[in-house]
């Protein structure tokens, strides 16, 4: 075990982190704090289809309005951690409500039901990046929070790989309604490995990002800018809330148009097999990736690091447009691994940077977790409807474009956050 590091360098002796059930929550949570993802897409086109007046648009504003209720709830979401003390049981109950609403989509019909049923999936799922860091925060201390976020997006990964093909397998024989029963057991699992997580060893001030010396209630007595005031405040910050608003309008969309690609190609059962392919594919990838920017954050930089996910990101765009064939497309998805790998190690690590000492790490990540969100609502409304348009290669261009501009914002005006 390791032992927790507080802001001051003084050794957490008392509180013993727990290294294992941090690993097993994250692997465990990765299938269930996305919902449905891009399954949804298929499910609605693949099986409600044209007939139940399902499209690539229509899917597309689905989706986007589940992404703007989720983007509305990223800064209450971290209000909500900042306050809460007891995290782990906050994960629990967003889990529950995660998943009640993505298994009750097979017996609910209408668009306003499939809205939200998906809305409340969205608004749950904010919730579990800010607790989440938070944890891992108050359980190791900033000097060791980039090295262990490493590993938290290490395990998250392969957890989503792990499920992603037992989707794939069990979708050959019981068709795309297999991911709700195994987004059901997978969250049962991640209860029970959350409940094994002792709040006391969680030091809730530390989890915040506090410096100063905190009351008895966790640091309210300390002076503490708003949510919006801290972002505005700080320019990095809100430099790097566009950065977060561009990489996701790229990207979100990607996964989810080769989906609804493949099921007009190659049929709904293997459309759902194959997208579980490409999901395996880039997963697989992100694992190291994760690994390794985690332990070398601190040596390169930030900034680097970051640019290297916006040119993979680019690149990804472009070469869906080569080829239709169903393994090109997963090969290309592999990609995946490096430029969103890249940005789920680092997101934490760099608004844990910018924030410091302000009591506002989780309600930071919130903000700029709005602006995040608000990139990945409006892609998929973006992409479907480019798609509808002007075709498949036209909206992965698009987006391919998107990502080249988040490169050049980040180049120019993003500074590097490591202190040297």
């Amino acid at each position: 075990m390791t032992m927790a590091t507080h802001p001051d360098g003084r050794d957490g002796a008392d509180r013993r982190v727990p290294t294992r059930t941090l690993d097993a929550l994250n692997f465990f949570l990765a299938d269930v704090r996305d919902g449905l993802g891009p399954y949804l897409a298929i499910y609605l086109i693949a099986v409600r289809g044209p007939a139940h007046g399902w499209n690539e648009a229509t899917v597309g504003v689905v989706l986007t309005i589940a992404g703007i209720v989720g983007l509305l709830s990223q800064t209450p979401a971290g209000v909500l951690i900042d306050r809460a003390r007891n995290k782990p049981r906050i994960i629990m109950i967003a889990a529950l409500l995660v998943t009640i609403s993505s298994v009750s989509l097979p017996v609910v019909s209408g668009y306003t039901m499939v809205a939200i049923t998906q809305s409340v999936a969205a608004a749950a799922g904010a919730v579990f990046a800010p607790a989440i860091s938070a944890v891992t925060l108050g359980l190791v201390g900033p000097k060791l929070f980039a090295r262990r976020v490493g590993r938290n997006e290490a395990f998250n990964h392969a957890g989503n790989a792990v499920s992603a093909g037992l989707a794939g397998v069990l979708a050959w024989s019981f068709g795309p309604v297999v991911v709700f029963w195994l987004m059901a057991a997978l969250t049962v699992a991640s209860i029970a490995v959350a409940m094994r997580i002792r709040n006391g060893d969680i030091d809730n001030a530390v989890a915040r990002g506090l410096d100063c010396e905190p009351d008895g209630d966790g640091g309210e007595d300390c002076a503490q800018p708003g949510a919006w005031r801290c972002l505005i405040e700080n320019r990095p910050l809100m430099i790097f809330a566009g950065v977060a608003f561009t990489f996701h309008l790229a990207n979100a969309a990607m996964l989810t148009s080769v989906g609804q690609l493949l099921a007009k190609t190659v049929g709904k059962d293997q459309a759902t097999s194959l997208t579980a392919a490409c999901i395996v594919a880039a997963q697989l990838v992100m694992v190291p990736v994760a690994i390794i920017v985690g332990r070398n954050t601190e040596r390169w930089g930030t900034k680097p690091i970051f640019l290297v996910a916006f040119g993979f990101l680019a690149v990804r765009g472009a070469l869906y447009t080569v080829s239709n064939d169903p393994w090109w497309l997963v090969g290309v998805q592999a990609l995946d691994g490096i430029g969103a790998g890249i940005f789920g190690a680092l997101f934490p690590v760099v608004i844990a940077d910018l924030t410091r000492g302000s009591g506002r790490f989780n309600v930071s990540q919130g903000a700029v977790a709005t602006a995040q969100g608000l990139g990945a609502a409006l892609s998929a409304t973006l992409a479907g409807s480019i798609i509808v348009w002007a075709g498949y290669s036209a909206g992965f261009l698009t987006l391919a474009v998107i990502a080249a501009t988040g490169f050049v914002l980040y180049l120019v005006a993003m500074p590097e956050t490591k202190r040297g």
